[in-house]
């Protein structure tokens, strides 16, 4: 089984894992692959840092929210590879979640009401929204 486990770093995402590990998700048989979003920078701000400094910005914020998670599966047996990107985190996971050919979409849920969605939006209901593969949102 291929598994998306999309993280971004918050007290979902170790609810997520902790969730996986004590349901015995986590099997050497799976391929797992970690993802994170980073938000795009405005427009200014990325005319004046420059490329390699965005560039290298979003790489370090990537690498905050992967590092710990990797570190936590590889405690628990299970390796997998890590990808980040900048964007729309719901749109992103639910087209790399199609586009790989994933069997399962796991995250963690943020948690807000109803009417936060309508104002907002969230990541889980733009990923359920636009994914066609399953998802398993933790809470």
């Amino acid at each position: 089984m291929k598994i998306l486990l999309a993280v971004d770093g918050s007290a979902y995402t170790k609810k997520m894992l902790g969730y996986l590990a004590a349901n015995e998700l986590f099997s050497p048989k799976n391929e797992y692959v970690a993802f994170t979003a980073q938000l795009v920078l405005p427009t200014q701000a990325r005319s004046a840092l420059g490329k390699e400094l965005v560039a290298k910005y979003y790489e370090d914020e990537g690498q905050r929210v992967i590092a710990p998670v990797s570190k936590f599966l590889e405690r628990h047996g299970v390796k997998a590879k890590t990808i980040w990107k900048a964007g729309n985190a719901g749109e992103l996971i639910a087209k790399l979640a199609d586009d790989g050919k994933f069997d399962l979409v796991v995250m963690g849920s943020h948690g807000h009401g109803a009417l936060v969605n309508l104002v907002v939006g969230s990541v889980a209901t733009k990923v359920l929204a636009n994914c066609k593969v399953p998802v398993l949102i933790v809470r």
